[in-house]
């Protein structure tokens, strides 16, 4: 026998046998129609019907928004009418609302943690077709979501301290502005970059479209600012080696690679660099259109104003002779001793600004990149045209140092690629930098014809498509509708408006290469735990709501690594807004180890991604008898209840607040009864 109790704020049933309280919950059901997002494919009166029978489910209501103020308020009334204690929102996915519903729950007086989203959108009425099939996976997600609240208890939200300092990965353009927005705020900002310079890809581009400005006349003021900001650091010729932590309290550990130049000593003179008699290795700045010695400092603008020594080129660390540069270094800053260091520091934000590199051409040998050196990648294009590149900004052919007179742009090598070779996607800047290059040479050189195959002619972006129209109307530039067949320097493709093939005799062939994230990315984000795509870009949060946001919480998106960089100062104010916290709520759905079942394994402990679990030794009453265990013990400061202990745990002693296995099980029991 058992007897139930019954009060305002719910019924309380007292099972006999075990003398165990069981509280049951008062549980209102809210359905979306989501304009006629979910109402099209899913009838929505019909779900809201379907629930009223359910296990303590006391109220169900279906409205068109419920995200608006309208539905909020409607849910509201519906708490203080109906006494509820526990509400259920039939709706989008939890990413895009759960945040609004918890607060309107906390704004009627539930805990936000007995609130339930049903996902009958993304998982329902959007893969959907026909209506009875929707409607019924609707009422199924539904009950399910009702089965797991029931389980549901009240849970309180901790807090943690705030570091007040963001770490920056990246040195370009977009790193270089986030930081500045940052330390203008008075926060602390170090910049992790990997190469010798700040600067980034766009410390080789000559000019920037649509304004054409000088591309070093926008970047080099910003360098210069952020090295001589006073909240600014520069790690330089660095990387970052780990990540641990959490958001607002990350610890991360960054390798200073040894430059074997002291940059405290050094004056920047560069008398090492040029007296160094190793020339033959080849200029990365340049894109191996020239070389440079040994010892070198990236390019003149470069900062920090100090060389590093590439120990593959260098002859004192190939045979251990030489050592001109040292010799000639008045300053004493050569360190050929010089090892590498590891620097540790906490950050509340971090900000990934990775940038990206051009493809390689491997697989794109009907081109004849490899085999002719006046094939060329548009950012080699780009350093032939620069004033600062290696032909003092004259458009001179790599093969025999001429003047090109007849140039063909072929857009498009890589991107949008179905062969598999390439990339699947649109590179989206490849149309407009093309337009540039064209325009560039056509005004420099009125003598050169200029052809242009592509594709599509994609320009996205404010006064985009009417700088690409100058090139063909102002500057006479022959855009070509077609691809491109072969290369070399007969050039054949087909022209699809006017249906010919089309042979042209060219001088210089540029190809617009597809763009794809830096090499690090891809460590860089396992060490983040920050999603990627299947291109290996960083993900975002919400498209729409969260654009420079990152799923994982303190870790920001800025620049090229995710979209553009004009994302730099929406990043930068995003951490401004985390790090003027002093507290932030921590997620109350932490792990928790039951100690009776916990065997001492270590096996959550080993497979927690924050370092969030410890082994403590402790006198353990099982059923009256007292013996000392090896049991898990978890900092709820730092879990973030990712749920990996959970499902490692062999002992089922792990569990989840908010996620427990009962919680679960009775979500697939009841979509099983269904």
């Amino acid at each position: 026998m058992e007897s139930v109790v019954f009060s305002a704020k719910g019924a309380w049933r007292l099972p006999q046998a075990r003398g165990e309280v069981i509280f049951l919950q008062r549980i209102g059901v809210f359905v979306c129609w989501c304009g006629s997002n979910i109402a099209a494919t899913v009838d929505v009166e019909a779900v809201a019907e379907a629930l009223k029978n359910e296990p303590g489910v006391v109220y169900t209501a279906d409205y068109q928004y419920m995200c608006s103020e309208g539905g909020q308020s409607r849910i509201k009334e519906a708490v203080k009418e109906h006494g509820l204690t526990g509400i259920v929102v039939c709706s989008c996915s939890p990413r895009m609302h759960e945040a609004t519903f918890r607060k309107t729950a906390v704004a009627a007086g539930i805990n936000p943690y007995m609130v339930e989203i049903a996902n009958i959108r993304e998982q329902c009425s959007w893969i959907h077709k026909d209506k009875v099939e929707g409607t019924e996976k609707a009422i199924i997600l539904a009950k399910a979501a009702v089965a797991k609240l029931n389980l549901n208890a009240p849970l309180t939200a901790g807090e943690s301290p705030v570091v007040k300092r963001a770490l920056v990965i990246g040195g370009g353009i977009a790193g270089i502005q986030t930081a500045l927005d940052i330390a203008d705020a008075g926060y602390e900002v170090d910049i992790v970059e990997k190469s010798p310079t700040i600067g980034g890809k766009m410390a080789q581009l000559d000019k920037t479209f649509p304004t054409l400005d000088c591309a070093a006349c926008i970047l080099t003021p910003k360098m210069v600012d952020a090295a001589s900001h006073e909240k600014i650091n520069l790690y330089t010729y660095s990387e970052v080696e780990k990540v641990s932590g959490f958001v607002g309290n990350f610890t991360v550990d960054i390798r200073k690679k040894a430059r074997n130049v002291n940059s405290d000593l050094c004056t920047g003179c560069g008398a090492c660099t040029e007296k160094c008699p190793s020339r033959k290795a080849k200029s990365e700045f340049n894109m191996g259109l020239s070389n440079r010695g040994a010892i070198y400092i990236p390019f003149a603008q470069a900062i920090p104003n100090v060389p590093v020594i590439d120990h593959d080129a260098c002859i004192h660390f190939k045979t251990g002779k030489c050592g001109l540069c040292e010799k000639v270094c008045t300053a004493k800053a050569i360190d050929f001793e010089q090892q590498d260091e590891i620097v540790t520091r906490q950050y509340g934000a971090i900000i990934a600004a990775t940038g990206f590199n051009p493809i390689k051409l491997d697989k794109f040998d009907e081109y004849q990149y490899s085999q002719c050196p006046d094939v060329v990648t548009s950012l080699e294009f780009e350093r032939l045209t620069n004033a600062a590149g290696p032909t003092k900004g004259v458009l001179l052919r790599p093969s025999d140092g001429e003047h090109p007179k007849t140039i063909v742009f072929v857009q498009c090598v890589g991107s949008r690629d179905t062969s598999g070779c390439g990339k699947q996607y649109c590179s989206k800047i490849c149309c407009m930098y093309t337009a540039k290059h064209a325009m560039l040479v056509r005004e420099k050189y009125p003598d050169t014809d200029v052809h242009v195959f592509y594709i599509d002619v994609r320009t996205p972006g404010k006064n985009f498509d009417e700088f690409q129209r100058r090139a063909v109307e102002q500057y006479d530039v022959d855009y070509i509708k077609g691809m491109v067949g072969n290369g070399k320097l007969k050039v054949q493709g087909s022209d699809l408006i006017n249906g010919e093939q089309i042979l042209i005799d060219a001088d210089l062939v540029v190809l617009a290469t597809a763009i794809e994230p830096d090499d690090s990315a891809r460590s860089l984000a396992s060490m983040l735990t920050a999603s990627m795509d299947t291109n290996d870009f960083f993900t975002e949060a919400h498209p729409k709501l969260r654009p420079v946001e990152s799923p994982t919480a303190g870790v920001f998106l800025s620049g090229v690594c995710q979209e553009t960089v004009a994302q730099a100062g929406a990043a930068a104010a995003k951490v401004i807004g985390l790090l003027a916290k002093d507290k932030l709520t921590c997620n109350p759905c932490v792990a928790g180890s039951d100690e009776l079942l916990c065997n001492g394994c270590s096996a959550c402990k080993n497979v927690c991604p924050y370092g969030a679990i410890d082994y403590v030794e402790k006198e353990i009453n099982d059923h009256g008898v007292r013996e000392v265990r090896r049991v898990a013990c978890v900092n709820e400061a730092v879990c973030q209840g990712c749920g990996a202990c959970t499902v490692t745990c062999p002992s089922g002693a792990m569990d989840l607040k908010g996620f427990t296995n009962k919680q679960i099980m009775a979500e697939v029991d009841a979509i099983c009864k269904n």
